[in-house]
C-alpha cells in the first residue's frame, strides 16, 4: 500500500521532470508557465501594491480599481474569455465595482483567516450583477488572489486540478460551488504537493500550479 500512496507522486514529478528537466528553474518552465504569471505579479504590485491600494479606497475609487484589476488579468490567459466578459459586465456599473473592489479588499486584507476572507469573497461574486455567464466560478474566485499574493493564494482551474489531484493519488473532495470550505480543500493538496517538492525548491503556488498543471492539461499530454 506503501509503494501504491507514493506511486502517484513520483510519476507526477518524472513526467514533469521529464519536459522541464532543470525542475522550476528550468528556462523552458519559466517561459511556458512561470514568467507571465510572476509578470501579472508584477504588474499588480506597480499598479494596486504599497500606498495605491489604500489610496483608492479611500478616494472610494471603485471603478478605477476594479478596472486596473481587470485589465493586469487580462493580460494573461489564466480566465476563459466567458469568464472575462462576465466580470467585465459584472464591475461596468459603479455599484457592481463598489462591491466588488470591497471584497476583493476584504479577501487580500479583512478579518479572519483565509478560509473565512475567502467564503466572503465568494458571497460576494454570487451577488455581483450577470448578465448571461454566473461570476462565481473557481478561477473567478481564485485569479485575483493567485495573482496579488502568489505565496499564499492558490489558483483553480477545476477539471484540470481534479485531473491532477487524480493522478497524483491525492485525496482532494472537489466541491462544485467555490466557497471557504472547498477553497481548504484547494489549499491543503497544494501544501501536500510543495511539502512533497521541498528539494526541487518551489518558490510559491505558481510553482504548485503550474506543476499540477503539467499533470492534467491536455497540453502536457505524453
Amino acid at each position: 500500500m506503501a509503494r501504491e500512496t507514493r506511486a502517484g507522486p513520483e510519476r507526477c514529478r518524472r513526467k514533469f521532470l521529464r519536459f522541464f528537466p532543470g525542475g522550476f528553474h528550468d528556462e523552458t518552465y519559466l517561459d511556458w508557465e512561470r514568467d507571465y504569471k510572476w509578470s501579472a505579479h508584477e504588474a499588480w504590485i506597480v499598479s494596486l501594491g504599497g500606498d495605491a491600494w489604500p489610496a483608492l479606497m479611500a478616494g472610494e475609487a471603485w471603478g478605477e480599481v476594479a478596472a486596473r484589476a481587470v485589465r493586469i488579468e487580462s493580460r494573461t490567459n489564466l480566465l476563459f474569455s466567458f469568464e472575462k466578459m462576465a466580470l467585465r459586465d459584472a464591475v461596468r456599473s459603479r455599484d457592481g465595482a463598489r462591491r466588488f473592489v470591497r471584497g476583493l479588499d476584504d479577501l487580500l486584507h479583512g478579518p479572519g483567516g483565509t478560509i473565512d476572507r475567502f467564503d466572503r469573497w465568494c458571497q460576494v461574486l454570487a451577488g455581483l450583477p450577470r448578465k448571461q455567464t454566473r461570476v462565481l466560478t473557481w478561477p473567478l474566485a481564485t485569479v485575483f488572489g493567485f495573482i496579488a499574493e502568489p505565496r499564499r493564494h492558490f489558483f483553480l482551474k477545476p477539471m484540470v486540478t481534479r485531473r491532477a489531484a487524480a493522478e497524483y493519488g491525492a485525496d482532494f473532495e472537489y466541491r462544485s460551488r467555490p466557497s471557504g470550505a472547498g477553497y481548504a480543500e484547494v489549499l491543503a493538496l497544494a501544501a501536500r504537493v510543495r511539502k512533497d517538492l521541498a528539494d526541487l525548491r518551489p518558490r510559491d503556488q505558481i510553482d504548485i500550479q503550474s506543476f499540477l498543471w503539467v499533470q492534467g492539461s491536455d497540453e502536457y499530454e505524453e
